[in-house]
């Protein structure tokens, strides 16, 4: 079972929610990636022992200068406008690339190859007795999902398997989230998170993933969230309200279950509920567009 924990919004408290979900399992059954590459911040609340780490790269061409004819091929192929063709050289945006190899592959010389580019390191440990899995994208790199799909390739298929994705419902969050068999959205009661909460939902749904929402700070604004998911007949699956000793913890890098019974079963309660809805399959939702394909 592959579990997601997604937000249409940043700071929604989606990392807090997946932490303290993984904490209440058996950790020998559970592997955990943060697939939120771009700020990876799991790590500082669960405090991993990494094992070991690895490059991730994409392919980017390499031109032959020699061989090319300077026909402009190349850069008549590539749909992200990485080459450009002059006179009498060749030049790559190397950022811009998405490694598909199309620029090699129809050019008329053969005077392309592909090379290695390092786009981000992914660590691999261990925490509280499960696997730990998380990507860190390099600085100013605007490519994250390879390095999204890297983590995922790590994914065992004997345990159940808990991805803390990236904000929003841009590619890195559709990367991350694709092939889970139940996303959990964590929102707010507040305009904003009405807002996005609605595209991510619209998201889930393009994408044939059941979803379920958690409401935190759920005593700070009004219900529309609440009719929202009523309308869209989404389940509202648990409550957080604001409270300052949570957000003492919080800032602590400390984790609500480690310190409170009560939450602890109440993230068990809603570990449990997922796992009932996953089973049931009640809430499989059609897909829809050219996106679900």
């Amino acid at each position: 079972m592959k579990i997601a924990v997604a937000s249409g919004k940043g700071g929604t408290g989606k990392t807090t929610v997946a932490v303290n979900l993984a904490l209440v399992q058996d950790g020998d059954k559970l592997q955990f990636l943060d697939c939120d590459v771009e700020e990876p911040n799991a790590h500082i609340f669960l405090k991993p022992d990494f094992a070991n780490e690895e490059t991730v790269s994409i392919p980017v061409p390499e031109v032959d200068e020699e061989k090319c004819s300077f026909c402009g091929r190349c850069a008549e192929v590539c749909a992200f406008n990485a080459l450009i063709v002059l006179k009498e050289n060749v030049m790559l945006f190397s950022e811009l690339c998405h490694g598909c190899g199309s620029c090699a592959y129809f050019c008329p010389e053969k005077a392309i190859t592909e090379v290695p580019r390092g786009i981000g390191t992914l660590e691999k440990g261990t925490a509280y007795g499960f696997d730990f899995i998380h990507g860190n994208l390099n600085p100013g790199e605007a490519m994250s999902p390879p390095l999204i799909d890297a983590v995922k390739n790590k994914i065992n298929s004997r345990k159940f398997v808990l991805i803390d994705a990236p904000p929003g419902t841009s590619c890195p969050a559709v990367t991350a989230v694709k092939g889970s068999d139940f996303c959990l959205l964590v929102t707010e009661p507040t305009p904003f998170g009405l807002n996005d909460l609605d595209l991510a939902v619209q998201m889930l749904k393009k994408l044939g993933i059941p979803s379920g929402v958690l409401i935190n700070r759920a005593d700070i604004g009004d219900d529309r969230v609440e009719e929202y998911c009523r309308r869209e007949n989404v389940p509202v699956l648990m409550h957080i309200p604001f409270d300052r000793k949570l957000a003492e913890l919080y800032a602590r890098g400390e984790s609500i279950v480690l310190h409170s019974d009560r939450w602890r079963s109440m993230f068990e309660d809603l570990w449990e509920h997922i796992s009932e809805l996953v089973d049931s399959g009640k809430f499989k939702v059609e897909q829809k567009g050219e996106e679900a394909r």
